[in-house]
């Protein structure tokens, strides 16, 4: 399977990463540690930094955009001013589980997946990989097209996705109105967000309505809940007791997101699974 992201190093508070034939260096919080070989950083085609502003070093380098293939999805990469590029390639591992959990539970019965703050659609297209009937959900309508970009990239334009752009409560409220249910739900809500109507997000005020929310919505033989996070301080264990808490019964494993390549590894945030007896019928 090609693979064009890599973790070339880490350390200093940035990371040096490949996306295809392109290198990029940026802030990276928890790369306390020396460097490997900071010398060749200098190559990097261009780099970002937040010391005086969000600020690019070299963006002219970077096409205006470009694709690369990674854990079997396509993405169209494309810098943006805030640094991000489309992708959390942290989330490579997260991908391939959702895509072959969904490919084993849907050769024996319809499964629906809903994709909260889904961002560029990595999750969604795992889903929708695996024969899974999606949802997909991001306040910021740019986000959804992206996604809705990265999704005829992959040749699954014509699966079952639908593609909303709406405040994540909002819509876990209607659709509960509505007694629509999912078989699985992936969710990665911000530390701060802020939605086009002028909604905010925080994390430890608004997690556990998310979850409250989530249970409302999911279907009587459910498969599982995913949740995943880059907030400061939250840890794995934490992750674990909110999600056992919330989803009495299922079989509950956490862990970090790594960024990775052949020499090197650098964790970038957790991931807490819940997953249900039904998955194993």
């Amino acid at each position: 399977m090609a693979d064009d992201y890599e973790l070339i190093d880490a350390g200093g508070g940035r990371k040096f990463e490949r996306f295809g034939p392109y290198t990029v260096v940026r802030p990276c919080a928890q790369a306390l540690w020396r460097a490997r070989d900071e010398t060749a950083w200098g190559r990097a085609t261009a780099s970002f930094d937040r010391e005086a502003g969000n600020r690019w070093h070299g963006r002219g380098a970077l096409p205006k955009e470009w694709t690369i293939e990674t854990a079997g999805i396509c993405f169209r990469i494309a810098g943006t001013d805030f640094g991000h590029l489309g992708i959390f390639p942290e989330q490579r591992a997260q991908w391939k589980w959702i895509r072959e959990t969904v490919r084993s539970a849907a050769a024996a019965r319809p499964v629906s997946v809903l994709n909260l703050f889904a961002y560029s659609g990595g999750s969604t297209l795992a889903a929708a990989q695996g024969g899974a009937e999606v949802c997909h959900l991001d306040a910021a309508k740019g986000m959804v097209q992206w996604a809705r970009e990265n999704a005829a990239l992959n040749g699954l334009q014509d699966r079952p996705i639908r593609w909303i752009a709406d405040d994540a409560h909002k819509f876990l409220r209607r659709e509960a109105r509505r007694g629509r249910r999912y078989d699985a739900v992936i969710f990665d809500p911000p530390t701060f967000g802020r939605g086009a109507n002028g909604e905010t997000y925080k994390i430890e005020r608004d997690l556990q309505e998310t979850i409250s929310l989530v249970r409302d919505v999911l279907s009587d033989r459910p498969l599982f809940v995913l949740f995943s996070s880059h907030t400061p301080g939250l840890s794995c264990r934490v992750a674990e007791l909110v999600i056992a808490q919330a989803f009495p019964g299922a079989a509950v494993e956490s862990g970090e997101m790594l960024l990775e390549g052949p020499s090197a590894c650098c964790p970038s945030g957790i991931y807490c699974r819940a997953v249900f007896e039904s998955l194993k019928v």
